[in-house]
């Protein structure tokens, strides 16, 4: 089943916050976050999961359209940087 990119990006972002809840963080400590979209018109789907995962906590961003990733069903990838508080 294909999804849409605004479903493949929240679903990543679901991944990127229970990744760093299971290291105690939160969401707050992502300090950056990188993009990839394999066409333009994924821009804004890409940016409003984006806006609702960090919406008052601002990482760093960048976004970039690529030509392509490993799998063709897969329209957007994300890769996200975090500082964890030391435990």
């Amino acid at each position: 089943m294909k999804y849409s990119g605004y479903r493949q990006a929240l679903f990543i972002f679901d991944r990127i916050r229970s990744s760093i809840e299971a290291l105690g963080g939160t969401p707050g400590d992502v300090v950056r976050t990188r993009t990839y979209v394999t066409d333009a018109s994924y821009v804004d789907a890409a940016s409003r999961a984006h806006g609702e995962i960090f919406h008052d906590i601002r990482p760093a961003s960048t976004m970039l359209v690529v030509s392509g990733l490993v799998d063709p069903e897969l329209l957007v990838e994300i890769e996200a940087t975090a500082v964890l508080p030391d435990r």
